[in-house]
């Protein structure tokens, strides 16, 4: 299993890799969230621990800026902090928010229960879908248009595709696609699937600002646009 390390400080950085190595986990440290959101397509993990000292004022920023490039497990650790700021730090897409000091064998146990939940059915055992000259497959989570290269995909830009072409010409709410893909409650969360409905509709659309495939119903979601149509 790969775990993403995100912490500002070295030191506690050096200790809380050696507890996830001795979990099992391969870890990538950073200290920088930019850095952590831009290499995360092709270094993509399987849980992502964020550390926040005392001082740390971005926190919900930071939390929405990593959930909104993936799906995984969001496991937050902080300073004092109040229980109106973790529910918005939950709200804003952790799975888990632990506050200093906190158990080391009580935590783990608690990252490996998120593990378990969050595995759901694998892509490899979905079945290819195909509309027109596009065909998505899941084996390799990429998508083909015509004769073109295949063109592989994030994990929430495929869950998002799956979603709205085993529902074509559907349209489907903001809501049921944040549930579906990020496996969360979608309520206040639209700028979140229009950030990720765009960066899918620039991989496989022949022109993104004038979309054909993935078409937007205002104020209400989006659907994949029938090939007769």
């Amino acid at each position: 299993m790969q775990a993403l390390l995100f912490s500002p400080h070295a030191d506690e950085a050096a200790v809380l890799t050696v507890l996830l190595q001795q979990a099992g986990f391969v870890v990538r440290s950073t200290r920088h969230l930019k850095q952590a959101i831009e290499t995360w397509p092709n270094q993509p993990g399987d849980l992502i621990l964020m550390v926040f000292p005392r001082d740390q004022v971005d926190i919900l920023k930071h939390v929405r800026q990593m959930r909104t490039h993936t799906a995984v497990p969001i496991v937050v650790l902080a300073d004092m902090l109040s229980d109106d700021l973790r529910v918005d730090v939950l709200e804003e897409g952790a799975d888990l928010v632990a506050v200093k000091p906190y158990s080391v064998r009580f935590l783990l146990a608690q990252i490996r229960a998120l593990l378990r939940r969050s595995s759901g059915v694998p892509f490899f055992s979905l079945p290819t879908l195909s509309q027109g000259n596009l065909k998505l497959d899941p084996a390799n989570r990429s998508v083909t248009i015509g004769e073109a290269k295949p063109v592989h995909l994030t994990q929430l830009e495929f869950r998002l595709l799956y979603l709205l072409m085993t529902h074509v010409g559907q349209i489907v709410p903001a809501e049921t696609i944040v549930e579906h893909v990020w496996g969360y409650s979608g309520e206040g969360n639209r700028e979140l699937v229009r950030g990720l409905v765009q960066r899918l509709r620039s991989k496989i659309e022949p022109d993104p600002r004038t979309p054909n495939l993935i078409r937007t119903e205002a104020g209400i979601g989006y659907y994949f646009n029938r090939y007769d149509e």
